[in-house]
């Protein structure tokens, strides 16, 4: 299975709808294509049936047997894009560098870097007790090893 010919097939399919895009698509030996995609707003359950159908559509199993999987991706799963941290803008992440280990919300988003926002609780220099500090970090998407979204439940 040509893996060019079925991203230029998926990113026809997408742009229909332009809050769509492409995270990763992946062939294995037996021909099983699982396609990962992802919205500004969410992904609805027909918009992935329309790529898998219209991937189906524009290939012909007599030349090649094969089977598709069009999905989002799993919130377990790190964010493998920039447009994927613009969409969680506002959602608590944990994000790996090689030096520390960050868990704040996700304020700020551009082309070359991400800032977070967090609080702690932390000892006062003068007398008794804790106060509460707030702290940003601005963290360049090179440096960043691994960043995924905390799962909250309120």
């Amino acid at each position: 299975m040509d893996k060019n010919k079925v991203e230029n097939l998926v990113n026809l399919a997408i742009e229909e709808n332009t809050s769509l895009f492409l995270v990763d698509l992946q062939i294995n030996s037996d021909n099983k294509i699982s396609v990962t995609v992802d919205g500004d707003q969410g992904v609805p359950l027909n918009e992935c049936i329309r790529i898998s159908r219209f991937v189906e559509n524009s290939l012909d199993r007599e030349e090649e047997d094969y089977s598709i999987e069009v999905a989002t991706p799993d919130i377990a799963k790190p964010l493998l894009m920039k447009r994927q941290y613009l969409k969680n803008i506002g959602r608590t992440l944990k994000v790996r560098t090689e030096e520390k280990k960050y868990e704040g919300e996700l304020i700020k988003a551009t082309e070359n870097e991400i800032e977070l926002a967090w609080q702690t609780r932390e000892q006062k220099t003068v007398g008794k007790g804790k106060v509460t500090v707030s702290h940003t970090a601005t963290l360049p998407y090179e440096d960043i090893k691994e960043a995924k979204v905390k799962i909250v439940f309120s």
